[in-house]
């Protein structure tokens, strides 16, 4: 998932972590530098789509979410959510 708008520098990616945890997501969330928020989740269907469904609100409530692509792809199987740092 690429999410786009006021996602880098308002605890976007901490609040998506603290989410997916509550949840059981695993996967990755990462800035990137075209100033977007890149996110790998996997999990069952149903917490899937209520993750999607909150980040897509902004799990930050001084960030805003603009526009977001959802691509499906290949599963990594992730033992945890973390936060990527590049």
């Amino acid at each position: 998932m690429e999410v786009y708008g006021l996602v880098q520098g308002v605890g976007f990616r901490f609040s998506t972590k603290q989410l997916a945890d509550s949840l059981g997501i695993k996967g990755i969330v990462m800035n990137r530098n075209d100033g977007s928020v890149y996110i790998e989740a996997e999990g069952t269907p149903l917490l899937l789509q209520e993750f999607i469904d909150k980040v897509k609100l902004s799990p930050s409530p001084s960030g805003h979410v603009d526009h977001y692509i959802i691509k499906e792809i290949s599963q990594k199987n992730y033992s945890d959510f973390s936060i990527v740092y590049e």
